[in-house]
């Protein structure tokens, strides 16, 4: 770009000139961008800051925990203790929420994060991220609960992730389209890279973990091998598949470039209704991917309309370029047709 816009200046813009952000919401997320920045430090190190490998620990959902999940988790808790503008975390790290000390009058927002999405990735270093979500806080009495976080993902007021890559980058929507900034190591600043970005509405390119296909509901094997056959199939076209099993960095694949990400409901476990997590992964990313122009459903639904029933919901999802999301999601409901 002619000009180099930081994060801080683009914030400001939204705020004074177009009216969109309050001045707590702004200081936010300079807030989470500073604890990016302090994580991407973390990643950067590996082995020489002694980061890598498991923790003798596991998270709410009963995974094994990574030394990095935690100081990540650790990072961001810390970093939004200090401010007015902030009444309460969740992490999906957590079994329940963080109040935060009322030092100031309490804050008008809530911040859901995942602290270190695809960490499975981090001993092989293989990009990895942080996920962030912004709720306003609806309940004004004094005192804050677990069902204040129970909103569905069309009140965000906030979404982002950044990702810990050949470059660090911070991906960010409040509402207006989504901005890019990478990380200038050099000055420690975050600069503006690309704005309004747009997501094709077609695409040659899928991402799912083909290793799950035999449990595979009906119309996502539907859709996948319609994709594998190619030119010669009913599609006219031949299909790359890319799968990283890092989100952040499959989607971040999406929004540069298009493609359609999914990590449907299986018959491994038909009682839970997907994997990832509706609020600290799904709600965020499908934020995301709406305001540049795509898609995201959980085969059947628009996933920010889902209303969470509680914390650690979990969720199908399908996102991405806006007519192949479609497709999916007309397969589920019409599996016939």
């Amino acid at each position: 770009m002619s000009s180099r816009i930081s994060l801080t200046r683009y914030l400001v813009e939204q705020q004074r000139e177009h009216g969109h952000i309050p001045a707590q919401l702004r200081l936010l997320i300079e807030v989470v961008a500073r604890a990016c920045k302090s994580i991407a430090i973390s990643v950067n190190k590996g082995a020489l800051g002694e980061v890598l490998g498991s923790a003798a620990s596991e998270n709410v959902q009963g995974e094994i925990q990574k030394k990095l999940d935690i100081i990540s988790n650790e990072v961001l808790i810390e970093a939004n203790e200090w401010g007015g503008h902030l009444a309460a975390m969740a992490s999906e790290e957590m079994d329940s929420i963080h109040v935060v000390p009322n030092r100031y009058p309490q804050g008008e927002y809530l911040l859901l994060f995942d602290p270190l999405d695809g960490s499975s990735n981090i001993d092989v270093n293989v990009s990895i991220g942080t996920i962030f979500s912004v709720l306003r806080k609806v309940n004004n009495q004094r005192g804050i609960s677990e069902e204040d976080f129970l909103q569905p993902g069309k009140q965000q007021a906030a979404a982002g992730y950044c990702v810990y890559g050949p470059q660090t980058t911070l991906v960010l929507t409040v509402g207006t389209g989504v901005a890019m900034f990478t990380l200038d190591r050099e000055t420690g600043s975050w600069v503006l890279t690309e704005d309004q970005v747009q997501i094709p509405e077609d695409t040659k390119e899928f991402a799912i973990n083909m290793s799950n296909m035999r449990h595979w509901d009906a119309p996502v094997k539907r859709y996948i091998d319609e994709c594998l056959q190619g030119k010669e199939g009913p599609r006219g076209k031949d299909f790359n598949m890319r799968w990283v099993a890092s989100m952040v960095a499959d989607v971040h694949r999406i929004l540069t470039r298009g493609g359609v990400f999914m990590y449907p409901w299986d018959k491994r476990d038909p009682d839970k209704p997907g994997k990832l997590r509706l609020m600290y992964e799904a709600n965020p990313m499908a934020f995301l991917v709406e305001q540049a122009g795509g898609l995201a459903t959980n085969g059947r639904q628009r996933i920010m309309d889902i209303v969470p029933g509680k914390l650690h919901e979990r969720v199908a999802v399908a996102l991405g370029s806006k007519n192949e999301v479609q497709r999916v999601t007309d397969y589920h409901l019409s599996p016939l047709a």
